[in-house]
Formats: C-alpha cells, structure tokens, sequence
C-alpha cells in the first residue's frame, strides 16, 4: 500500500487569525499547492482516500488535490490535527486496509507527519524528519501486520522540486 504524507500548503500567520483552526492558505500557498498537485497528477498519481486535518489549510490543501483529479473522496481525521494521536490512526488504517485500496493520502501537520514518518520507517521518532509546506513523503505500508517499524520510504520531494 502506498501511503502519501502531505503537508499543508503556505498559511496565514497565527496572530492573523483568534484560533489556529481558522488560519487559511495563503494566495501563494494556494498557488504553490495547485502547481505540487498539478505535477502530481502528470505524473498520473491517483489517491482511493484523501484523509485530512479539519483544520481549514489542511482542508484546502485536501480540496486543491481533490480539484485537480488526484481523488474523488475526501474524509476528515481528528487524529491528523496537532498533536493528534498515530494510535487512532493505526486502528483506522487496520479497518481500511480490509477495503483493498490501494494508494492513500494524508494532509496534516508538521512536526506530527515527521514524527509519524519515522514512527513508520523505524519504529520510534525523534522529532528529526521536517516535512515542508506542500512536501510529500511517500512510503510503502507492508500489506499485513502493523506497519510501525516494517515501512519503506519511496519518496521525499521537497516543494521546491515541483515548483522548478
């Protein structure tokens, strides 16, 4: 199973706005993001599920992906919001894994994807793994068992290497 952490793209600055759920993309943010989901679609990449944040730059990130045909189907995760918990994911993912899809996308937030990408690779994190704004890490999921520890990581693309 092919698993993509994606980061939310370029967002307004906390003191903008009373709660950080409320912070949305910036123009630029939105900008850059279209052009990363754009290239990920020329590069035929197709998600079954796009899971998200219900933080609002989350949200968009997720409908900017969905908009330009990466996936029809987007659902909220509160285990992907700030210090939100891997655990609950993992028993989220077990169920889903039971549906045979294939391909799955997660748009959270730094340092939380970092730390769940290393928690994946090798078991443990250590706040070591920063995922930019826009940026995707790849990893294949083995197809049983628990995933922590056992994945492999395909990709790491920085924002940057869309943008060129």
């Amino acid at each position: 199973m092919h698993l993509y952490l994606i980061r939310h793209g370029i967002a307004a600055e906390p003191e903008e706005y009373a709660t950080d759920e409320e912070r949305p993309l910036t123009k630029e943010g939105a900008s850059k993001t279209r052009k990363i989901a754009q290239r990920l679609y020329e590069l035929e990449i197709q998600f079954d599920l796009i899971l998200s944040s219900s933080l609002l730059r989350a949200q968009q990130t997720a409908q900017i992906l969905q908009t330009v045909g990466l996936s029809a189907q987007i659902e909220e995760s509160a285990a992907l919001a700030p210090s939100g918990d891997i655990g609950d994911w993992l028993k989220w993912y077990k169920q889903w894994q039971e549906t045979g899809s294939r391909s799955l996308a997660l748009v959270g937030h730094q340092p939380d994807l970092g730390n769940w990408v290393e928690t994946l690779l090798w078991g443990r994190s250590q706040d070591a793994l920063i995922v930019k704004k826009a940026g995707i890490i790849g990893l294949i999921l083995p197809e049983t068992g628990s995933p922590v520890g056992r994945s492999q990581m395909f990709w790491l693309t920085p924002p940057k290497f869309f943008l060129q």
